[in-house]
């Protein structure tokens, strides 16, 4: 296998829990050389075995008491040979350690230093705390029209703030390689929720009065009956809407423009919820897309797992989920398995 694209990287890791270890994760799928820095104790985020084996792999581990002189002359060594430093701490917290942006260019003027935070590191909520969900809310994502907020399942916060860390780091080192300059990301997983909720909503010049907010007839997540959900996705494509009607028995309306469908909203979401409440799950997905309808069934984790589309990508290998982008000449891979706490105890760069 070639060698990864990012191979030769050196990144010092100095987060915890998930987003900075996502970022780092990865670029070290991709090549780079990570050492872990874990307090003492470890990565809280061992408690969760799985979830931290999925954030680990390629890395190494050592320990380091950063409040004591000893752990941080090791921290400030390791960065002096770094191209990339990472924290995710709260803002501060880093310069108080003395692994600041300034303290590790003082050892290493050309680093790319990285600060993940979830507000940033300035403005007037720098010093608010939070998780997650905290920072969907900050950012309008959780009602962007408002109404009730809705929950997504899975931490779009923090992964969306990690893949941007991740590419702001990727950004600055091609800046680093061409100039010999490095950079400081400020990577804060509100802004980049801010910028996808948006300035403006997703209305139609189709829009009447009466249907903001309430949606595009044929868009949502629908009850089958087996108990089951499935999804469509129609917005202004006519023959998405055909087909979508053809197959529901409700050919009536299935000659609609855009516009008059958006002026009969709630009606015409409440006849495709009837009918596809009638219908089993899969049945009437292979239906829909037999039929050229944007229909997706909706799968849990075990689900998706089994999905021969994955499967085929190299998405799930042996049950697990590999790196969600594909490089036919330098692909990315998880070669060895997530460290124990402290394995590398005598890590330097040179072994």
């Amino acid at each position: 296998m070639n060698a990864g694209l990012l191979d030769g990287v050196r990144v010092l890791d100095l987060t915890i829990w998930r987003p900075g270890p996502y970022a780092t994760q990865l670029l070290a799928e991709i090549g780079a050389d990570v050492i872990k820095v874990e307090p003492p104790g470890g990565d809280p985020m061992r408690a969760f075995p799985e979830l931290f084996a999925s954030l680990s792999a390629n890395k190494r581990s050592i320990v380091l008491d950063l409040k004591s002189d000893a752990g941080r002359s090791r921290a400030l060594a390791l960065a002096r040979d770094a191209d990339v430093v990472v924290e995710g701490w709260r803002p501060g917290v880093a310069a108080r350690l003395g692994v600041g942006v300034d303290d590790v260019r003082a050892v290493n003027p050309t680093v790319v230093y990285c600060s993940l935070s979830g507000l940033g590191q300035d403005g007037p909520l720098v010093d608010a705390p939070g998780h997650d969900l905290s920072y969907l809310a900050w950012a309008g994502s959780l009602s962007p029209e408002g109404g009730s907020p809705r929950e997504p399942a899975i931490p779009v916060a923090d992964l969306s703030g990690g893949m941007a860390a991740a590419l702001g780091v990727c950004a600055a080192l091609i800046r680093k390689l061409r100039t010999g300059e490095g950079d400081y990301v400020d990577a804060a997983m509100t802004d980049v929720l801010a910028t996808w909720t948006g300035s403006a909503s997703p209305r139609s010049t189709a829009d009447s009065g009466g249907a903001r907010g309430r949606g595009v007839p044929g868009y949502g997540t629908f009850a089958t009956a087996d108990g089951g959900h499935l999804t469509l996705s129609v917005l202004t494509e006519d023959h998405f809407w055909r087909a979508v009607c053809t197959t529901l028995g409700l050919d009536d309306v299935a000659a609609l423009s855009f516009a008059e469908r958006m002026a009969r909203t709630d009606e015409l979401q409440s006849a495709i919820s009837a009918a596809i409440v009638e219908r089993k799950r899969d049945e009437l997905s292979d239906a829909l897309l037999a039929a050229g309808a944007p229909c997706a069934p909706v799968l849990d984790r075990a689900a998706m797992l089994q999905l021969a589309q994955f499967q085929a990508r190299g998405v799930v290998v042996d049950g697990e989920t590999q790196y969600p982008i594909r490089f036919r000449d330098h692909p990315a891979a998880r070669v060895t398995p997530p460290p124990e706490i402290d394995e590398h105890a005598g890590a330097t760069w040179l072994t």
